[in-house]
């Protein structure tokens, strides 16, 4: 048994070289002139790569304390110098796109669907109604993700910011049975934070982005569940709209930096709606994932969960840049997603 607990963490070594080239440590832009007191400001909003200097506007940064416009100017100006700003070929990015990995669902048939499971450099959205298996896949991945895969992945850690309050260790002690590894090397290896309100959700991603950065290319997979929980609850009616809705595309255009920057795989849930209106538009299913456009434009992949007979869920690609709209079937066990029993 103890072998299998190595081999959960352990196997990341492999892996190492390519991440640390993967991002540029902040503390590099010493070498052009910026002095440590105002890259440790950066690191404390949690802007950790050079990258991420280049993912964040002057606007931003001036709101910085103790950062003034004269500064911002400088320390873009280095960033600048470190990046390559400019265009590269389709080809060039390709090589990059090799870098892309895929955290397994756990079910053959819906990770055939997803073209190999849960992209990283990506944000991938399941909604459906409740009982429909978003979190049961949540806390399935908790565990594939730290299983070594295909294509050379390593496997490594997990973040799991929940809003709703329903992740449970022991779900994943079950699983863990299932692929046969050690109970508590899982556990550890999963950072878990529970989120109150809208506000401390995205503070959270300051520690988030962090925690990557300190233990660069060992975290692969952050998970949300549900991304929209509390910004239902903070904001009610029509009048606060706006502004849930402007918080909103900046949490989400901050996850999508993260997952871009640290080569991590996003996975959030979302709740779905009923839509008054429908009845009169003749339309088959009147229910609407919630978040409006802002989210379905944010998400790189969305797919719909509903549910089959019994165990059985049926999982269909909602929007995806470079998948067919399929579906595919899949069932919940004891053991979390697997595929259906026909």
């Amino acid at each position: 048994m103890k072998v299998a607990e190595d081999q959960v963490v352990e196997d990341d070594t492999g892996f190492q070289d390519d991440e640390e080239s993967f991002f540029q440590d902040i503390d590099l832009l010493q070498k052009h002139g910026i002095n440590m007191a105002d890259i440790k400001k950066l690191k404390l909003v949690g802007i950790c790569t050079v990258k991420g200097i280049q993912m964040t506007t002057r606007k931003a940064l001036c709101n910085i304390k103790g950062l003034s416009e004269a500064k911002v100017e400088k320390i873009k100006e280095a960033a600048g110098k470190m990046l390559n700003v400019g265009f590269q070929t389709a080809f060039e990015y390709s090589a990059r796109r090799k870098q892309v990995f895929h955290v397994t669902t756990g079910s053959q048939e819906f990770d055939k669907l997803l073209g190999g499971g849960i992209e990283s450099m990506a944000i991938t959205e399941a909604f459906g109604e409740f009982r429909t298996g978003k979190t049961q896949l949540s806390h399935t991945l908790c565990v594939t993700a730290q299983l070594p895969g295909e294509d050379g992945y390593s496997g490594g850690k997990i973040i799991f910011i929940d809003t709703e309050n329903t992740f449970r260790p022991d779900r994943l002690r079950d699983i863990a049975d299932r692929f046969n590894v050690d109970h508590d090397a899982v556990l550890d290896n999963v950072l878990y934070a529970r989120a109150y309100t809208s506000e401390h959700q995205m503070e959270l991603l300051d520690f988030v982005a962090a925690k990557f950065h300190e233990e660069g290319g060992v975290f692969k997979l952050l998970i949300i569940d549900s991304i929209m929980a509390l910004f239902r609850v903070d904001f009610s009616g029509r009048g606060e709209l706006a502004e849930r809705q402007q918080k909103l595309a900046q949490m989400l255009s901050r996850l999508q930096k993260i997952s871009e920057e640290y080569n991590v795989a996003v996975f959030i849930t979302n709740q779905m709606t009923a839509d008054p209106g429908a009845g009169m538009t003749f339309q088959a299913d009147p229910k609407k994932p919630i978040g409006g456009h802002i989210l379905a434009h944010a998400s790189t992949t969305r797919i719909s969960l509903r549910k089959g007979r019994g165990e059985m869920r049926i999982a269909k690609i909602f929007d995806s840049p470079d998948m067919p709209e399929n579906e595919a079937t899949f069932a919940i066990s004891g053991g979390g997603v697997t595929d259906a029993k026909e």
